[in-house]
């Protein structure tokens, strides 16, 4: 398995899902990640990191409400935003850090 890490640091566009399998808004944002995956292709790639499974990444990252989401490009986090999103607006967000 690829550490989130290496994944980060691969150059290509990244949006990492912090979330847990309890959570509502989590339960929401997997159709909208779905959506904007088939729209964006292999332009992005889309990681889910289960908080409750991964303590110590979430630690790392500061986590501190599910879900989180985080863009990175070139290695550097260019976004991060905690809640529920639609597909719309996260798809406004990344061509903006593109």
């Amino acid at each position: 398995m690829e550490k989130l890490s290496d994944i980060i640091k691969s150059g290509q566009l990244t949006l990492v899902d912090f979330f847990a399998t309890w959570c509502g808004p989590c339960k929401t944002m997997h159709p909208v990640l779905e959506q904007l995956k088939k729209e964006l292709g292999d332009s992005i790639r889309i990681v889910k990191v289960d908080v409750d499974k991964n303590e110590a990444i979430a630690m790392q990252m500061r986590i501190q409400s599910v879900p989180t989401l985080m863009v990175f490009n070139g290695g550097e986090m260019k976004w991060r935003q905690s809640g529920a999103m639609s597909a719309n607006e996260l798809k406004q967000v990344i061509e903006s850090v593109k």
